[in-house]
């Protein structure tokens, strides 16, 4: 019903009441008020309903958003836990060339044992992706277990913790104290990969395309740098 509906049985009436008593015309000025009134709830309702419409547009178009930047991530962490997974294996093929590792002691043995707990306890938390837990648990391991083995792995765990929490400014402190201080690691490769990645993450694109191109030229043949380069190319390089 249109406001010029209601108003002209109204207006019709007032023309028909001439000079009629004042009564009537009192009637007639009740009967219009109630219809202004009618008007004035149909005004807010069609206003409410446009505001609601358009407030779900907008809901809709946010949730579009978030999940396209939710698959985005996803499809970009999966992406670097597989190059990880290779790179790391690549390594370990390697180490694997040069002959078994002979048994240590058993004290030492044991020793060794009670820190792959610490260290295998928080790469679960990390596979099950609660990177902030562990986190937690990697920077204890690290603290408590200074001179085991597994530093290098427990370094390289904790900056892709940090990675997959976009603080690639921390993630790329641990790749730091593993190119510095593990450079005969397995994990010195990867983590030379994941510092350029971390590079370009913050935008900082020259820094990122020479650690890149460092892995091409310096390491020919290796996975890291096959990843590198495929890096450059996504650049336009």
């Amino acid at each position: 019903m249109t406001i010029r509906t209601l108003m002209i049985p109204a207006l019709a009436g007032l023309l028909t009441i001439g000079c009629g008593s004042e009564e009537e015309l009192r009637r007639v000025e009740l009967e219009v008020g109630d219809l202004k009134l009618e008007v004035f709830k149909l005004r807010q309702a069609v206003e409410d309903g446009n505001k609601k419409a358009q407030s779900d547009q907008q809901a809709a178009a946010e949730a579009r958003t978030q999940d396209r930047r939710f698959q985005a991530d996803l499809q970009d962490s999966l992406r670097q836990v597989q190059e990880t997974t290779r790179a790391l294996n690549n390594r370990l093929n390697s180490q694997q060339t040069k002959g078994p590792i002979r048994p240590q002691a058993e004290p030492q043995a044991a020793a060794t044992s009670e820190d792959e707990r610490a260290f295998n306890a928080a790469v679960l938390d990390y596979n099950r992706g609660n990177y902030p837990l562990a986190a937690e648990g990697l920077d204890l391991f690290l603290n408590t277990y200074r001179q085991s083995a597994k530093r290098p792995e427990a370094l390289f765990f904790l900056g892709l913790c940090q990675y997959n929490q976009r603080a690639f400014d921390k993630a790329q402190a641990a790749f730091d104290r593993i190119i510095k201080d593990h450079a005969a690691s397995p994990q010195y490769l990867p983590a030379k990969l994941k510092r350029a990645q971390c590079l370009l993450k913050q935008g900082l694109k020259p820094a990122a395309v020479i650690a890149f191109q460092e892995l091409v030229d310096g390491f020919p043949g290796s996975a890291e740098a096959r990843t590198a380069q495929q890096e450059l190319s996504d650049l336009g390089l």
